[in-house]
């Protein structure tokens, strides 16, 4: 993913922040609680669990692969004593696991592997080559999978490589491969990124998440087909090889349209428009593993729907996909923070319980623990949540878990909603772009209180659109649990919008004025700084300095250089830890406006800041230390990282 490193990839994150993101301390995370309860899965002091994959065997035992290229075989893990056993070892960065046949196939960082114990002692004395692809010796070479499809075929997924921007330097970096068992490979589709997380659904369709980074704007889930070009060109590179199923070439694909995806893809059929965006540090920062919800009603009431994990805020979105006029889109809504770290695997137990493996090593997560096995179980009560949110050609039709209280679900101002969109560029990320209100002009509430008709004016196909509900109560005075739902509208019904547009909107592009992010030196200075100071970054979500000593009063020339593969800015705050933890939760608390402010809150615990910068690039400001000495703190506050992503300023 990017998932991993940092990122899961990419991104990022962070820490130890309380508050909507943070960590089961939260009072979100008490709220969740009392509707699906984390337990955990003990794990040996000796055993380093950092889960890269899971699978059940036969006989109901947990295997469990590891980025130190371990398996292990669990037996009881459902108890409070699971016994552990290791499987095997010895291997390069297990990212996948799966199991058939008796034996476990997963991937290394380069090759899909057959493990089989053929003596019966609990051991793999079997390590069989599948399929091997090359290796270009770049850290960021991350090859998940296998998912073995209906007929044995496995899919597998490779990430690009990471120079400054994410590259295919070997073969197949990019892609999505088919592999039979006899180790025949066919190239499904390309455009990937950070592809950790892909699944199947009953139809037979492929889907992947992807993570923010070039070319992609925020988190999405896309739906792959033979021949797709999901959005990163860099996987092109390969397309004159005869088993590519595409010919698009990497110099066709504009740098800076200026365009959304959607837009962009009307002039280039084979790109895909992803079926569902996860608005970036809103629905977290690095998505991972997609689980359907298979359990026939026996964890909870959101069968059919999926569960998209997040590595970097150690959480779980939910996810409820439709089909319309033969393309998917749908709606993504949080369902439940405060794992222990970062979240890359799930797997659905016996009992129905949801098995969540994680890892933060390099990339870190809220959730403090390094790597982590936990158990998320129903607790049979059912919360009153959005559970189906369909779109209608001038309107949604909303769907409860409970009864809604009719007066309130009829009067229209309980509903606030806005649309807005990403820009598709070689650019790392993307600001929102595009944001205007949309008007909900009817709310027509169902006879049985379970669905609310809502009647739109300024739905804007290719759009997400955010609706909040937070006065909305059930019947018996419940508030929803996650008020906020975010639909990616590709599609009407009948193929014809019908919602009336909206007139003399203005469009966003909002210019923020940060009076604390001086990039000129002041006039007072007389063209002299007492003191140039220079930071970078270093992999792990660290700056390349612990601690920093200035003179009171300095007038100081600080360059920082984000040396890294994600974004961070350098924000200088008053004295005191306090001051810092309440400056990074109040950043997480900017939402979907936190790019127009560099996610710098605006509050007196500031004191100067950098802009959010792109990897590999750099920004200097001019900084008047304080007066009074003492130990001030220097930050990065993208949303997830300020926990971690600290250094002291020693003001003598």
């Amino acid at each position: 993913m990017q998932i991993l490193r940092q990122a899961v990839f990419f991104i990022i994150l962070l820490g130890t922040v309380q508050g909507t993101f943070g960590q089961s301390s939260s009072e979100m995370a008490k709220k969740e609680a009392e509707y699906y309860k984390i337990v955990d899965v003990p794990i040996p002091n000796d055993v380093v669990l950092e889960v890269g994959g899971l699978a059940f065997t036969d006989d109901d035992k947990l295997g469990v692969s590891t980025r130190r290229g371990e398996v292990w075989l669990i037996e009881k893990p459902y108890s409070p004593k699971p016994v552990y056993k290791r499987f095997a070892h010895g291997m390069h960065e297990t990212l996948g696991l799966a199991y058939k046949d008796n034996g476990f196939y997963l991937s290394q960082r380069g090759e899909l592997t057959r493990l089989d114990d053929r003596n019966g002692d609990g051991k793999a004395d079997s390590y069989k080559t599948i399929y091997t692809w090359p290796l270009s010796g770049n850290y960021h070479d991350y090859s998940y999978g296998p998912l073995i499809l209906p007929n044995g075929d496995m899919l597998v997924t490779l990430n690009l490589s990471w120079i400054g921007h994410g590259a295919s330097l070997v073969k197949w970096r990019g892609w999505m491969l088919k592999i039979t068992p006899e180790g025949e490979m066919t190239p499904i589709a390309t455009g990937l990124r950070s592809p950790a997380g892909f699944n199947v659904n009953a139809e037979g369709d492929y889907f992947y998440t992807e993570n923010q980074g070039d070319w992609v704007g925020s988190g999405r889930m896309t739906h792959l087909e033979v021949g797709d070009f999901a959005g990163n060109p860099e996987g092109l590179r390969w397309t004159d090889d005869p088993q590519s199923p595409l010919k698009l070439k990497q110099e066709e694909i504009e740098k800076q349209s200026g365009l959304s995806l959607y837009e962009y893809a009307k002039k280039v059929p084979a790109l895909k428009a992803p079926a569902i965006w996860f608005p970036h540090t809103i629905q977290g920062i690095s998505t991972s593993d997609i689980l359907y919800d298979t359990t026939n009603g026996k964890f909870g009431p959101f069968e059919g729907q999926m569960f998209i994990g997040d590595q970097g805020h150690s959480k779980i979105m939910r996810v409820f996909m439709e089909k319309v006029n033969g393309v998917y889109q749908g709606a993504s809504f949080l369902f439940r923070e405060g794992f222990s770290s970062g979240i890359l695997r799930m797997i659905w137990g016996s009992d129905s319980s949801m098995f969540v493996g994680m890892t933060s090593r390099g990339w870190a997560s809220t959730g403090k623990a390094p790597y982590g096995l936990q158990r998320l179980e129903w607790t049979g009560k059912v919360p009153f949540e959005i559970k189906t949110m369909k779109a209608l050609d001038d309107g949604f039709q909303l769907e409860f878990t409970q009864p809604v209280n009719k007066k309130l679900g009829s009067q229209v101002t309980n509903y606030e909603m806005k649309s807005f969109t990403y820009q598709y560029h070689n650019t790392y990320g993307s600001p929102i772009v595009e944001e205007q209100p949309v008007m909900v002009h009817k709310a027509e509430v169902s006879s049985d209180g379970l669905s609310v008709k809502l009647t739109l004016h300024g739905m804007r196909l290719g759009f997400i659109h955010e609706i909040k509900i937070p006065d909305l109560t059930s019947n018996s005075g419940k508030k929803l649990l996650h008020d906020t739902g975010y639909y990616t509208l590709n599609e009407v019904p009948g193929g014809v919008l019908k919602s009336p547009q909206m007139t003399g909107m203005v469009k966003s592009g909002k210019t923020i004025v940060q009076p604390k992010r001086i990039t000129k030196m002041p006039s007072d200075w007389n063209n002299k700084s007492d003191q140039k100071l220079m930071i970078g970054t270093k992999p792990g979500l660290k700056y390349d300095v612990e601690e920093v000593q200035v003179k009171r009063g300095a007038k100081v020339e600080l360059t920082f250089n984000n040396n890294d593969d994600m974004m961070h800015n350098l924000v200088i705050t008053q004295k005191g830890k306090e001051s810092v933890d309440k400056v990074g939760q109040m950043a997480l608390m900017l939402g979907l406006d936190g790019p127009d402010y560099n996610y710098v809150p605006d509050t007196d615990l500031v004191l100067y800041h950098t802009a959010i910068m792109q990897p590999e690039t750099a920004e200097k400001i001019y900084v008047k230390m304080p007066e009074e000495p003492g130990e001030y703190w220097i930050v990065c506050t993208f949303p997830g990282h300020s926990s971690v992503m600290r250094a002291k300023l020693i003001v003598q």
